[in-house]
């Protein structure tokens, strides 16, 4: 991993989340198999963990498969299935070693294959008690579906609506103590948020790389971070010493970071 001379050690963001996309492209560019792609991407999540927790990161979320994703051919939905229970057996030893404190958000149903949630329950118990990075897969998850999964126990709580509010609403998501991701970064150039935590990002700042994920590494995740930290994140509000200026209210295009 570079660490680039001008990245503050002391101003890395708490939480970042990962749209691990541009598996498929890479193979593709390879004349390999979509599948290949994917297990490339192996490494690069390992490496952006391990990165992610040299640099002092608490939260690292990433995108392992969402609601949509069982659109996909059957025989791709079953690798990916393989693979992500392989990740975990094959890979738990170091995690658990780097104090790195494992989470699935999602939900649970009986489309998951009974090994793969068997290894992440395993895989969650076993590291509860860490106190380093937290990295949560984001498996069979959907912003939509998370939010309509918090309505319907709202509702079977009884919770009233003059009660409701974006705190209450917070208290329900399937991970409420998880904070908001101050970082997002989506790879592959494409600029979608494609359901992913769309309650919480509502202040996340943005990164898009044209790097695929297989691509990846501890270097482009400092870059990413570099870029975060050149945002002035106002959080809809102003800096105290800012005066009225003619600049545009209205919505900015990203500006995505170049990769290598």
């Amino acid at each position: 991993m570079i660490i680039f001379p001008d990245l503050d050690l002391d101003r890395v963001p708490a939480h970042v989340a990962c749209v691990m996309d541009g598996n498929g492209r890479w193979a593709q560019q390879r004349g390999l198999k979509r599948t290949d792609g994917h297990a490339a991407g192996e490494e690069a999540l390992l490496d952006t963990v391990r990165a992610a927790s040299d640099l002092g990161i608490e939260w690292l979320t990433v995108y392992a498969f969402s609601t949509e994703n069982w659109k996909r051919p059957a025989t791709e939905v079953r690798f990916l299935m393989k693979l992500n229970e392989s990740i975990l057996v094959r890979h738990i030893d170091e995690l658990d070693e780097k104090n790195v404190r494992i989470r699935v958000l999602g939900r649970r149903d009986r489309r998951v294959p009974r090994r793969l949630a068997r290894e992440m329950d395993r895989a969650v118990a076993r590291t509860a008690n860490n106190r380093g990075l937290t990295l949560t897969f984001a498996f069979n998850y959907g912003g939509r579906a998370e939010l309509v999964d918090a309505v319907k126990r709202m509702i079977d709580d009884g919770v009233r609506s003059s009660a409701v509010s974006e705190k209450q609403i917070s208290r329900y998501l399937y991970h409420p103590d998880m904070p908001d991701p101050d970082l997002v970064i989506r790879t592959s150039g494409e600029y979608r948020i494609s359901n992913f935590l769309l309650w919480e990002l509502a202040y996340s700042e943005l990164v898009f790389t044209d790097v695929l994920w297989p691509d990846f590494d501890g270097t482009e995740l400092a870059r990413s971070i570099l870029a975060f930290q050149q945002r002035d994140r106002r959080f809809g509000g102003i800096k105290t010493e800012a005066v009225m200026t003619d600049e545009p209210t209205g919505l900015v295009a990203p500006v995505p970071i170049a990769g290598r």
